[in-house]
């Protein structure tokens, strides 16, 4: 009787502690930041090499990535030296508007780039942590997560 209300108990436990995968609101998780040296002289012309920063994202709905002009899902990313905040259309999802929606996703930062201005004289290389979150058509807004690495940016 002992062991049979000791499995019973931890069955529950187990089961109460299970997290749904996909809900309502957006989650997101940090993936990579690559590269992570950059220079502002080189991208100046070559936008191509600018860091991607990749997190995976799931949804209950999937609501992200309409073509259409009104589209309100967006991603935030916040330059922690300088706090600006900039934002991005979702890339096209042909997946989108699909339930239990799963993804990773890859963004250009080269809007989000900038040298931090009051610190030494350049050249220099400022150390740049981002923070970002999704928000969702229905406005429904994700964690907020932090890149994991730093982003080294050689300012000229």
């Amino acid at each position: 009787m002992r062991n049979t209300l000791f499995i019973v108990c931890l069955l529950f436990v187990f089961s109460a502690c299970k997290k749904d995968k996909f809900t309502t609101v957006p989650q997101i998780k940090f993936v990579n930041l690559t590269p992570d040296r950059a220079s502002s002289d080189i991208l100046i012309t070559q936008k191509e090499f600018a860091p991607k920063l990749i997190f995976k994202i799931t949804d209950a709905e999937g609501d992200f990535g309409s073509t259409s002009p009104d589209d309100s899902s967006m991603i935030y990313v916040k330059h922690l030296l300088t706090n600006n905040i900039d934002s991005f259309r979702f890339p096209n999802l042909q997946a989108a508007t699909k339930k239990d929606f799963n993804a990773e996703i890859t963004i250009n930062l080269f809007a989000a780039l900038e040298c931090y201005s009051p610190g030494p004289a350049r050249p220099r290389t400022d150390t740049v942590f981002y923070e970002f979150y999704v928000k969702d058509a229905k406005k429904n807004k994700s964690n907020i997560v932090r890149t994991e690495k730093p982003l080294y940016y050689r300012c000229l």
